[in-house]
């Protein structure tokens, strides 16, 4: 369980890692013609894959023992909003919004840090005692 949860966590860091290097992009587009913003979509497919995981938990038999690697394979997809424009010359980067995203999301990354240091902590204490 522990590495399941660790595995996830390295799952949701690296999306997050992502997702600064995109919003990155972004504010450094911010004057380039034609330029559309682009989000980094993880946290609706984890939701999803939750979903069908716990879907698939079902067991016919109570001796029945099952593990579904359904969250195991979330790969973070990169999206670009093409509907909007915020400038005359085509451009939607919000400097505003870009800020507040790359905000929440450094304090969304430092909240899995802690997590993992925890995790770990957890099974360094199991294994010495």
């Amino acid at each position: 369980m522990v590495f399941q949860s660790l595995n996830f966590l390295n799952q949701a860091m690296d999306a997050s890692d992502l997702r600064q290097k995109t919003i990155s992009t972004n504010i450094s587009n911010i004057n380039t013609p034609g330029y559309k913003v682009e989000r980094v979509s993880f946290e609706e497919k984890l939701r999803k894959a939750n979903a069908d995981y716990e879907i698939d938990l079902n067991k016919t038999h109570s001796n029945h023992l099952s593990i579904n690697g359904g969250l195991n394979n979330l790969e973070p997809e990169v999206v670009r909003r093409n509907n909007t424009s915020v400038k005359d010359n085509g451009n939607n980067v919000d400097l505003d919004y870009e800020m507040t995203e790359k905000a929440v999301n450094e304090l969304y990354y430092s909240s899995l840090q802690r997590q993992v240091n925890h995790e770990l902590s957890q099974l360094n204490y199991v294994i010495n005692h």
